[in-house]
């Protein structure tokens, strides 16, 4: 066993005692079943916050205890670990082959940890300044175990957040209106959102007597007709389907005309269920 200096564990563990105590709960933990495979969600939201991910083999791990361990969650129990980097698949710099990070892992009934030793990890982190073999990870679930499917899914979300047409982050909703057509039930509602960078993103539904209401989703002024939803698990489906929120605000519309109020709220919902609940695992 290796001796860990309390000088870097105390460097290591600020970002651990610092995020939200509930990001990290698992489908498990809140009660609900769990999905198959990488959830896009919860790796974009990792992906989009690390600096550096790693793709690395745990070589060995010290148990932290006592007051180095303190702010540790219930159930939990922290561990420095040194692994093997196998590949840096994102970061401004080089890395070395060895490096060390402090990680919350969760115990059973019993008081046992999983095995770590020999695990393959991807890991979500940022550099320690003036300590180049040393990581601090972005969250508390920033270790997740490698798989085919988990490194496609990182190198392909970091791949479309570089992208020349990548959206925007959503930051909420502005002005909602529904202009009714000529028939009845025919009708065309438009709702803007606000964004991080001030690019223009409006979402617009369209119904029409006797076919499918229909909707789509525009990252210019200028409303294309091929205009579509976006595809399921891509980054433009996470910045929607995981920023707007649950209602449409009262103060997006036009207070003046009730019914059309009321078909943008319906509207507003249908875009809801077409895009489906954002897959994120933890809360923050």
């Amino acid at each position: 066993m290796f001796y860990v200096p309390k000088a870097v564990v105390a460097a290591l563990a600020a970002p651990v005692l610092l995020a939200s105590p509930s990001f990290g709960q698992s489908v498990e933990q809140a009660g609900r079943a769990p999905l198959a495979g990488p959830r896009y969600a919860d790796f974009a939201d990792l992906v989009l916050t690390a600096p550096m991910i790693v793709d690395a083999v745990i070589d060995s791990v010290v148990r932290i205890k006592g007051e180095e361990a303190s702010g540790v969650a219930p159930g939990m129990a922290r561990f420095y670990v040194n692994a093997q980097v196998q590949t840096l698949i994102r970061g401004s710099s080089g890395i070395p082959r060895k490096v060390g990070y402090l990680v919350d892992v969760p115990i059973d009934s019993q008081g046992d940890v999983p095995r770590l030793k020999h695990l393959r990890v991807l890991l979500f982190a940022r550099p320690v300044a003036n300590r180049p073999d040393q990581l601090q990870l972005v969250a508390p679930d920033a270790q997740r175990p490698w798989s085919p499917a988990a490194d496609a899914l990182v190198r392909r979300i970091a791949r479309e957040a570089i992208a020349a047409d990548a959206p925007p982050v959503i930051t909420g909703v502005g002005n909602a209106f529904h202009v009714p057509g000529s028939l009845p039930g025919e009708g065309e509602t438009q709702i803007f959102l606000s964004t991080a960078d001030g690019s223009p993103v409006s979402l617009s539904i369209l119904s029409r007597p006797g076919e499918q209401k229909r909707w789509a989703v525009a990252l210019s002024e200028i409303v294309d007709a091929a205009a579509a939803p976006p595809e399921p698990d891509t980054l433009l489906w996470y910045r929607l389907a995981c920023a707007l929120p649950a209602q449409l605000p009262e103060s997006s519309l036009d207070a003046a005309d009730p019914a059309n109020a009321q078909k943008a709220r319906e509207d507003y919902r249908f875009v809801l269920r077409s895009l489906g609940p954002c897959d994120r695992s933890h809360a923050y």
